[in-house]
């Protein structure tokens, strides 16, 4: 695929339009140096939606929660999403062709990644798993 800016840009695209098929209003802020990529009224509010590209393997949506600032090739900063910085964390995956909506409350104090899971684990295991499909709805 693409490089990082044409998948960050097709995530944007795509999150946009799934949040206007929902009915949403929802504006781009202007600029590069916003800490997210929409901005999205639900129920009144304006809240503020960081976009993610992802590929889904094993069964799995690896979210990173967290951008790089990059200067000729080199990581300048690394900015970590908190409910500080953003509302959502939406995520779409290209292997699902979907989008899922993160409430940032469960992005905790600036974590690295984030797993969905599409299918359940080969080992069976059930306790603190985060199904992808109980974040379809915003």
């Amino acid at each position: 695929m693409a490089d990082l800016k044409t998948k960050g840009d097709l995530a944007e695209a795509m999150v946009f339009a799934d949040l206007l098929k929902r009915g949403y209003k929802v504006a781009l802020p202007y600029g590069e140096d916003w800490d997210y990529d929409l901005i999205v009224v639900r129920r009144g509010r304006f809240e503020r939606v960081q976009a993610k590209y992802c590929d889904a393997r094993d069964g799995v949506v690896r979210v990173r929660c967290r951008s790089f600032s990059l200067t000729n090739g080199k990581v300048r900063q690394v900015k970590q999403y908190t409910a500080e910085t953003v509302d959502w964390m939406a995520v779409y995956d290209r292997f699902t062709d979907r989008c899922y909506y993160v409430p940032a409350r469960e992005l905790g104090d600036g974590r690295s990644i984030l797993h969905l899971r599409l299918r359940p684990t080969r080992s069976g295991r059930k306790a603190g798993i985060r199904w992808a499909r109980d974040y379809l709805e915003i």
